[in-house]
């Protein structure tokens, strides 16, 4: 029997997003059993409530993507957990590529990372971020990270920290013996983050963040490497 998936999404701001992403994950699991959970961090709860699709968990969450995560796999029912970021989409067949995985003995995994964008620079930025991640085996959260139920309660969900919640979280599993796996297919991202902060200024930000982290210095240190400065001009 197929195995029964929550698509947990931590959202902050996502209005605009927030119905297409339902009826891709939708599209994407037509005909299997998908629940699909929105957590939203927003004191006024803004995602929720541009939400218009009907049987989708609504879940109000305090901010921080680390707790809203914890928040939405408190209230999902899956046999897998599938933590997806709102900017991303997930490939064709992406539930069959997990059940694969996983039928493989891993009880985690991950897609590799593609960003949508025809810049060559963000090309290469994916395709190193894609090679990083396998050869660590520590993918990071905009690759669709999926947990079984049991692997995610054994290690107590996602630690309370303001950034690399997801490299911890998977530092854990792996601790744990819950070797990660990689589902075939690319997890699709858009480049919001590169285009305001400047693709090189952002990559080497993310760089020195996970180095930083890896050498010891805790990730409540690093918040502010997080936040660059939009480049003059970029976009809100």
């Amino acid at each position: 029997m197929p195995l029964s998936f929550s698509v947990i999404v931590p959202v902050l701001g996502e209005e605009a997003l927030v119905n297409r992403l339902v009826d891709h994950v939708r599209t994407v699991g037509y005909g299997r059993n998908v629940e699909i959970v929105i957590a939203d961090g927003h004191p006024e709860r803004t995602t929720l409530a541009a939400l218009s699709r009907p049987n989708v968990k609504a879940v109000p969450a305090p901010r921080g993507r680390a707790r809203q995560m914890n928040a939405g796999a408190r209230q999902a029912t899956g046999e897998v957990l599938l933590f997806l970021h709102a900017d991303c989409a997930l490939p064709a067949g992406a539930f069959e590529a997990m059940e694969r995985t996983l039928a493989q003995g891993r009880h985690a995994g991950a897609f590799d990372l593609a960003i949508r964008s025809d810049s060559l620079s963000l090309r290469l930025v994916a395709a190193v971020a894609t090679l990083r991640s396998r050869l660590t085996r520590t993918p990071y959260g905009d690759q669709g990270i999926f947990v079984t139920r049991k692997a995610f309660d054994a290690v107590g969900g996602f630690a309370d920290l303001p950034i690399l919640e997801d490299v911890d979280f998977i530092r854990r599993l792996r601790r744990a013996g819950a070797r990660p796996g990689f589902a075939k297919g690319r997890v699709t991202t858009l480049p919001r983050r590169w285009e305001a902060d400047g693709v090189w200024r952002r990559t080497l930000a993310n760089w020195a963040i996970i180095a930083l982290y890896l050498l010891g210095a805790p990730p409540g240190k690093l918040v502010s490497l997080n936040e660059l400065k939009p480049k003059k001009g970029a976009r809100a």
